[in-house]
Parts: C-alpha cells; structure tokens; sequence
C-alpha cells in the first residue's frame, strides 16, 4: 500500500486529492492547521495531522513518524492579494514562508523516508507562476518561486532516485477566493495610491474563481498521474491556454490587455 502525506487537506485541492488517493489504495496522511479540521480529517479515515508547514519543529516531528514515503503533495498555500506595495514586510514574509519555504521545508524533512522508497515529491504551483496579474503580485511571485524551486529540486533529487512533478492548476472551484478576499480587506486602505481601484483589487480576488473546475478534478488528476510522474501537469481553467498566451503574445500587448482587464 503506498504511503502518502499531503499538507493542506482541510479543503480544496488538498481534500480532494487525499479522498482520491484513499480511494485508490494509498494510505494518507492528510494534515490542517485547524484542530476541527483535523478531527474531520480522521473521522473519514485518514491519518490526520495538525500542522503548520512554517512551524520547522512540528514538520520535524511529523516526519519522524513516517520512515517510509512514498509520495509527499505539498499542497498547503493561500493567496495574498491586494497591490504589491502596500502589501506589509511581514505578510510578504508570510506569503513565502508558507508557499515556498514550507514546501522546502517539508520536502527536507521527508527525503530520507522518499530516498528509502525511491518517492515522489508533488509540488502545487499555479498558472500564476506564468500569468502574473496587477493585485495579486505577492501570490503569483510566491508561485513563480515554487515553478523555480520545483525545476531546481527536479534536477537535484534525481540522482538521489526522487521524482519531482509540479501541478499547475488554472482556475479551481476551491475556498481560494473567500480566503483571498479576507486577505485583500486587510490590505486596502484609503491612503492608497491604488484606492480608486479598490473594486479592481475586490475584483482580482474573485477572479481565479470564475469559471472553476471542481476540485475532484484535480484530485483525480493528481492520482492518475502519479505512475508516470510528469515534469509538469496542468488541470483546470486556463491552465494551458494561459501559459500560451504568455509565450506567444508580445510582452506589451500582454501588459495591456491585463491592465485593461483590471481597471489600470
């Protein structure tokens, strides 16, 4: 039976991902930050862990309990939106430690069960890593830096006999924009210079949302994927159309048509 940890699994792309695994046979650790979350967690079944991906003592310690791994999906993550310079030092800081530095973290504290089983290490970007959009620059900066963190990891893990795949959703039908919506409240303010486009900022939060795939797709993807361990697998909304566009359009008319899109 393989074995596999996922953080973040109290909704979205996490959850749904872990009840494929457990319906394919995996054994799943499925961790969350809340401890109402983790207790749902286990009532389905799973071996629930609470966990912050920035708190290195407690990654350490979950670790430990599993010497051997199959598969690890770094899923824990949450987007910061709002204009990139009135975003506080503190929630930049925030926004990388939890979506990159907790992912390297995590992926270090876990190779040496991944090495015993010649593992996987999943790793959930974003199609914001390659379509960077006004108000959500922290967010797709932060993701920009797991697409780096993945390609490098790929690279170095492999003589090690550790795989590396990175899943780039487009849009997905998940909490993301409730969450990034709070996020965006605390960041508006009416000393802004971007305060005349405060509905533009509101606006940005939603937008991943539109049009979303469930997150069962993704889940479901992710499990048909793992055997052959692709460099990159993208699902959802946009996920192949938009890195397209990014390619082949002029860097200019790309710049326009995002201002334009969100009110600049």
């Amino acid at each position: 039976m393989p074995i596999t940890l996922i953080t973040g699994c109290s909704s979205g792309i996490g959850l749904a991902t872990a009840r494929a695994l457990k319906a394919a046979g995996h054994s799943v650790c499925a961790t969350a930050r809340s401890p109402e979350d983790v207790a749902r967690l286990a009532s389905e079944g799973f071996d629930a862990h609470q966990l912050d991906v920035t708190d290195s003592e407690a990654v350490q310690a979950l670790a430990a309990e599993l010497p051997e791994l199959d598969v690890l999906i770094n899923n824990a993550g949450y987007g910061l939106i709002g204009p990139l310079l009135d975003i506080p030092d503190a929630a930049l800081r925030a926004q990388f430690d939890t979506n990159l530095i907790g992912l390297l973290s995590m992926t270090r504290a876990c190779l040496p069960a991944l090495r015993r089983r010649q593992g996987l290490v999943v790793n959930i970007g974003s199609v914001s890593a390659l379509m960077v959009t006004p108000f959500a620059g922290a967010y797709c900066a932060s993701k920009a830096a797991v697409h780096a963190a993945s390609d490098a990891l790929r690279m170095e893990l492999a003589p090690l006999g550790v795989r590396v795949t990175e899943v780039q959703p487009g849009a997905i039908a998940t909490r993301f924009a409730e969450q990034a919506g709070r996020q965006a409240e605390q960041v508006i303010h009416e000393q802004s210079p971007w305060w005349p486009w405060r509905e533009q900022v509101r606006k940005r939060a939603q937008a991943s949302q539109q049009h979303g795939a469930a997150p069962e797709a993704v889940g479901q993807a992710i499990a048909g994927a793992l055997a052959r361990a692709p460099r990159v697998l993208r699902v959802g909304n946009g996920s192949r159309a938009l890195p397209w566009l990014v390619r082949w359009l002029p860097g200019g008319w790309l710049d326009r048509i995002l201002s334009r899109r969100f009110g600049l």
